[in-house]
């Protein structure tokens, strides 16, 4: 189910760097602009907290990721905190075990061709190809031709300019980071501005 709606939202905005008051703001003003999935990277200071408050306050209507979960120890606490989904920008077994143990889906971090069919072999239900833009789009369209049976996420360097090339070479999903979720924006109270950037990354062409 988690998985199925992961990859209807299709854009997961990824929340770094802001605080525990801006969280609920910025996750309303992306869910009015069609967002329908947030990761909060637990590089930042309260990150649990955070998924708590967002669950509470929107339920189901928002799929609510943990980010940066480099080990099992995180994984555990972002699970209890209500996380659906786990990412990393890195492979980890005990992530992986955990996510699997508590039917969360898992997301961990690759880039090459060994490395994306190891951790599907390892029970992840979606790789994140990070960063992208380290071979862009077209190395999705490559690696998509052995390996269509894996569900790829696009993270790192996607943006409004390029985020539907992604989509058409073959990535699943995709994650936005700062271009989406402006840390600027966002400090200056302009939730607005957040809204109408949200809803330019909601029209997904084919």
């Amino acid at each position: 189910m988690i998985l199925s709606h992961l990859l209807s939202a299709k854009v997961t905005s990824i929340l770094r760097g802001i605080s525990e008051q801006q969280v609920l703001p910025t996750v309303s003003a992306l869910y009015e602009g069609g967002i329908r999935s947030v990761e909060i990277t637990f590089n930042t200071p309260g990150a649990a907290r955070m998924i708590e408050k967002v669950k509470e306050n929107f339920g189901d209507k928002m799929l609510v990721g943990a980010g940066t979960v480099m080990d099992s120890t995180t994984a555990r606490i972002a699970i209890l905190a209500g996380a659906d989904f786990l990412l990393a920008p890195t492979l980890n077994q005990g992530m992986l075990e955990t996510c699997n143990r508590y039917a969360k889906v898992a997301v961990p971090g690759v880039l090459t061709p060994t490395e994306i069919q190891t951790a599907y072999e390892m029970g992840a239900q979606i790789v994140k190809v990070f960063p992208a833009s380290a071979f862009g789009p077209a190395y999705f369209k490559q690696i998509k031709g052995p390996l269509d049976h894996i569900t790829i996420m696009a993270v790192g360097g996607v943006s409004q300019e390029n985020f539907k090339e992604y989509f058409r070479c073959g990535a699943d999903c995709v994650g936005v980071g700062g271009e989406l979720a402006n840390v600027e924006l966002i400090g200056s109270g302009n939730f607005a501005a957040i809204t109408e950037i949200a809803k330019k990354f909601t029209v997904v062409s084919s």
